[in-house]
């Protein structure tokens, strides 16, 4: 992993301003922004001490091509995604039942970024992928989180199901999603420890995953659409669970 990478978009920007400004080490600004959003990037930059430097929309261009920057970039230092021992530390501190999100596999860095976003607005303690053949957090994966991936805490492992079978010796309920199972999760109890695994865009979770989870629910597809986007599943599923807990 480098050392350092690019923040791009105004809420992206923005977002680890407020929440870890500590990180940023300099900022690009189109010098055609002096609206209230441009504003408010230079004001936070200015409390906390971060060079913006106002550029033409074309050097922009060059630091993130083909990227939507709305006219700000930012540099920041890497924040490393956390291990199995990472892992273990968060959850050894939680002060209530662990609320986790395990994406089997997904390579779609708009996915992932989608999900990284309802993980925080839901309080996902934690988003678990397995380090192979699964999107990591890229520059896109940051800016379609909108922040979320500075809040939420990423975890990378190497065996995931050696994870799973660590997070079930720990009574955290492996809860997988599978089209082909009869259990609706409407008719499902996710009021205690989860772990609510997703599978793949397109495959579903792997065998082996598969075989972990304690039991498997479904969304109920009511049309003549037999799957949805696995951030669209995501989000239904992680407000159910947020529904129960909270009752």
């Amino acid at each position: 992993m480098s050392d350092t990478y690019f923040i791009y978009g105004m809420h992206a920007v923005q977002a680890t301003l407020e929440k870890e400004p500590q990180n940023i080490t300099r900022i690009w600004l189109e010098q055609s922004r002096r609206d209230q959003r441009g504003s408010a990037v230079m004001g936070l930059a200015k409390q906390n001490g971060i060079h913006v430097v106002r550029v033409k929309r074309d050097e922009l261009d060059k630091l993130v091509p083909e990227a939507s920057h709305q006219g700000v970039v930012a540099e920041s230092k890497a924040k490393a995604a956390l291990n199995e021992a990472g892992l273990n530390q968060l959850l050894d501190n939680l002060a209530e039942p662990p609320l986790l999100l395990i994406l089997d596999g997904v390579t779609d860095p708009h996915n992932l970024g989608a999900c990284l976003r309802t993980a925080d607005a839901a309080g996902v303690h934690a988003l678990i992928v397995p380090r192979d053949k699964a999107c990591g957090l890229t520059a896109v994966v940051r800016k379609v989180a909108s922040g979320a991936a500075e809040t939420v805490p990423f975890v990378q492992v190497t065996n995931l199901a050696r994870t799973l079978k660590a997070l079930k010796q720990r009574n955290i309920w492996l809860v997988g999603t599978d089209l082909d199972t009869e259990q609706d999760i409407y008719e499902a109890d996710l009021s205690g420890p989860l772990a609510l695994v997703m599978g793949a865009e397109g495959k579903g979770m792997r065998r082996l995953t598969r075989e972990q989870c304690d039991f498997l629910v479904k969304l109920p597809m009511r049309g003549s659409v037999q799957s949805l986007n696995v951030s669209v599943s995501t989000g239904i599923c992680l407000y159910e669970a947020v529904r129960q807990r909270g009752r």
